[in-house]
């Protein structure tokens, strides 16, 4: 199987059928995508990394209206990875859609467009506009805080979270709706079963999770808001475990991120359970880090003689 494999490698006939993988409907030319918040709106990476080479892009996150974000300091380094605070600062979906779509259209890609709100009016607002819009599909970011009930984020509490995935199906109409999962909560099986009742078409996990830094001379924390957002290597297992245990408890696709730097950190999260993964934290120190973990991913294919990279989804 695996001189097979190689020859047809070469021949450059069967690359794209043994890579490919399905999210929802969508499919996508093999399983690497970009986390949203950590590549743009893919224009900022156009210079350094081929886009055409990536399974999907998930834009950063847009909003109904213009949001400002946090003041700084943002963005933090820490030990195995960083802490961020940027306040999802975003130009709103208007923006996007009328200069950032027609953009990314000229790659071969899929889009992924990461969608926030502080209120459920807020999320069915820039679902509603997104439904009409030239993407593939829609992340429903449910971390946001939200505002009428205090601040607490939607992906927090089922009820809240089964609410706002509801509506917000209801508006995307032609899209498929993916929702994106807050790790910070006791049972991550539940929130996603949640969703995928409320009407989820797929799920993605997981977002950041809470941090915090002080500065002992100045005797304060740093970020406006105390806490900020660790990503990176160091929460891998942590986010590595929930893909197994959300992979277990639903039968909706999974696209799995937290801490992916290499090519064998994806055929983990794929093994776990994850249809395909998503790159965040690596591409700040590697504009071309996805192009790298795709090429090791086919390595990792071609020694271990595996003919579609859809056989070890869920394996473990």
């Amino acid at each position: 199987m695996m001189e097979n494999l190689q020859k047809a490698r070469r021949n450059g006939d069967t690359k794209q059928a043994l890579l490919k993988v399905n999210i929802a409907g969508v499919e996508l030319a093999n399983p690497v995508t970009t986390a949203s918040g950590t590549f743009g709106y893919g224009r900022e990476y156009s210079m350094f990394a081929d886009l055409n080479k990536l399974g999907g892009i998930c834009v950063k996150g847009v909003s109904n209206v213009e949001w400002k974000g946090n003041p700084p300091p943002r963005v933090m380094e820490t030990y195995g990875g960083m802490l961020n605070s940027v306040g999802l600062q975003n130009p709103g979906v208007d923006y996007f859609i009328e200069k950032e779509v027609p953009f990314l259209r000229r790659y071969n890609t899929k889009i992924i467009v990461n969608a926030c709100g502080h209120s459920v009016a807020e999320y069915e607002a820039v679902c509603e506009k997104l439904n009409e819009a030239d993407i593939d599909m829609v992340e429903l970011n449910i971390s946001c805080p939200n505002i009428s009930e205090g601040g607490k984020a939607f992906g927090l509490d089922p009820e809240a979270a089964k609410e706002v995935v509801a509506k917000s199906k209801i508006k995307l109409t032609k899209k498929p709706l993916m929702v994106k999962l807050s790790p910070n909560v006791t049972d991550i099986a539940l929130i996603a079963k949640t969703v995928e009742g409320a009407g989820a078409d797929a799920i993605s996990l997981i977002n950041t999770l809470l941090g915090m830094k002080i500065d002992i001379y100045k005797k304060t924390t740093p970020f406006k808001n105390k806490f900020a957002g660790l990503s990176g290597p160091a929460i891998k297992p942590v986010a590595l475990r929930m893909v197994y245990q959300v992979h277990k408890a639903v039968k909706i696709p999974i696209l799995g991120m937290g801490g992916i730097t290499t090519g064998e950190d994806a055929i983990e999260f794929m093994m776990a359970g994850a249809a395909a993964i998503a790159v965040g934290t690596a591409n700040f120190r590697n504009p071309r880090a996805c192009e790298q973990i795709l090429k090791e991913i086919e390595e990792f294919m071609d020694k271990q003689g595996i003919s579609d990279i859809n056989e070890i989804v869920g394996i473990v």
